[in-house]
C-alpha cells in the first residue's frame, strides 16, 4: 500500500484570500439582484418563455439561459447583466 500525499489538493490549487471571498460575495449578490430586477421586468412585460427572453435580452437562448439561470460563477457575468439590464431600461438598486 502507499502512503496518501500529505496534501490531498490537486496541482496548482491555491486557495483564495478573505478579500477575493469578500469581493466574490459582492459580486454573487450583485448578480442575484440583476438577474431578479432583470426577470420582473420580462415579466411585467408577459415575456416567460425562454425564446422570448433570448430575443429580449438579443442573445441566443443556451446562452440567455446559461445567463439568467447560471448556478457556476463566471467571470464577467456582472457585465453581461449590467447591458442586459441596460439594454432593458432596468434600475437596479445597490
Amino acid at each position: 500500500m502507499s502512503k496518501p500525499p500529505d496534501d490531498p489538493r490537486p496541482p496548482g490549487w491555491r486557495t483564495i484570500t478573505a478579500e477575493e471571498r469578500r469581493a466574490r460575495h459582492i459580486e454573487r449578490l450583485t448578480v442575484i439582484r440583476l438577474r431578479m430586477a432583470i426577470t420582473r421586468a420580462l415579466e411585467d412585460r408577459g415575456i416567460t418563455t425562454p425564446a422570448a427572453v433570448a430575443e429580449a435580452l438579443g442573445m441566443p437562448p443556451a446562452e440567455a439561459t446559461r445567463l439568467m439561470n447560471g448556478k457556476i460563477w463566471r467571470p464577467g457575468e456582472v457585465a453581461e447583466l449590467q447591458a442586459v439590464a441596460a439594454r432593458l431600461g432596468v434600475q437596479v438598486p445597490d
